[in-house]
């Protein structure tokens, strides 16, 4: 079975005690609830209408009035119970709550805690002699963005940019909200610089939902906008690189920009990067055929952990003899 047929039995299995609980509702209010469109939420209720127990005679299956204004189960066929999560799917999703709950803007940590509680409460058949666990404060200004992104509006944002040591303040239209290495950041239009930017969270001093929407262009909201993040993004660091002659494959298989050809033929390139020590793990993988120009930070770390590597590999006995220079 394809995984998008999958994704759609799983969606009708569960439809019909969703309705079941809300009766009444129309066919806009109970899409947006299953994040679906109006007119893939009509067919899902055409087709649950020939789904039944086995004998599929009239008595059999579901029965459903249905239209626009309102969706009303009147005949179950049995299915009144939503599907139950198996042990390896609800630790798989208690693994991934946990991840991401203290990560700022990604969920509503009371959320994310009230429905860890609840797994975990079902996976120890009912057990809930523990205390509950104490849940994060959100910061206003997270709450903020998250607001202003359900809500479709504008923001203005007093925000710290490492890579320039400064504070500014922009108005921006919200896009979604990404997780890279470990940090979460605001995708957003940035009305100012007139281009798309990152906001990491954690650097966000104070923001404000304007009562206008976001109106970010089409091109900035489609999906191929996520795929190069930090392109042109001048608040995430740039690495300045030189690459050997024998090693401009590299750049075809990561996203650098070239600046410039040296006399010697290697070529000078720009790569952004969210983390240092990523970048560093990255560049000393490529040994003698890429080295850090800049910034100095990036020098820094890459020096470091060669140092280590060095250290490591002398006091395991695995380094020749050299002679003294």
């Amino acid at each position: 079975m394809s995984s998008r047929l999958s994704l759609r039995l799983s969606r009708l299995l569960n439809m019909v005690p969703y309705l079941l609980a809300h009766p009444g509702i129309s066919a806009a209010e109970a899409a947006a609830e299953l994040g679906v469109t109006t007119k893939q939420l009509m067919s899902d209720l055409n087709q649950l209408w020939m789904c039944g127990l086995p004998g599929y005679g009239p008595g059999d299956l579901i029965d459903l009035s249905f239209s626009e204004e309102s969706i009303e189960v009147t005949f179950s066929a049995g299915i009144e119970r939503p599907l139950r999560l198996t042990s390896t799917e609800a630790t798989a999703l208690l693994v991934a709550l946990r991840s991401i709950v203290e990560m700022p803007g990604m969920v509503d940590p009371t959320a994310a805690h009230a429905a860890i509680a609840k797994i975990e409460s079902a996976i120890a058949g009912g057990d809930v002699s523990r205390p509950p666990a104490q849940v994060p404060v959100e910061r206003p200004v997270v709450a903020t963005v998250r607001a202003a992104l359900a809500d479709a509006h504008a923001l203005r944002l007093v925000y710290y940019s490492a890579s320039r040591d400064e504070v500014s303040e922009r108005v921006v239209d919200p896009i979604r909200v990404v997780l890279v290495d470990n940090n979460s950041y605001l995708q957003a239009w940035c009305r100012q610089a007139e281009g798309v930017r990152l906001f990491r969270f954690d650097r966000i001093e104070d923001a404000t939902e304007l009562d206008e929407p976001a109106r970010p262009p089409s091109h900035a909201a489609a999906d191929a906008a996520a795929l190069d993040l930090f392109q042109d993004d001048p608040d995430v660091p740039l690495a300045r690189l030189r690459i050997r002659a024998d090693y401009a494959w590299v750049l075809d298989q990561y996203p650098m920009h070239r600046i410039r050809s040296r006399p010697d033929g290697s070529i000078e390139a720009g790569m952004r990067f969210a983390s240092a020590d990523w970048m560093a793990r990255l560049l000393l993988g490529f040994g003698t055929g890429v080295s850090v120009l800049g910034p100095p930070e990036l020098v820094s770390a890459v020096r470091e952990r060669a140092d280590a590597a060095l250290a490591a590999y002398a006091a395991a006995g695995l380094l020749g003899e050299t002679e003294p220079a």
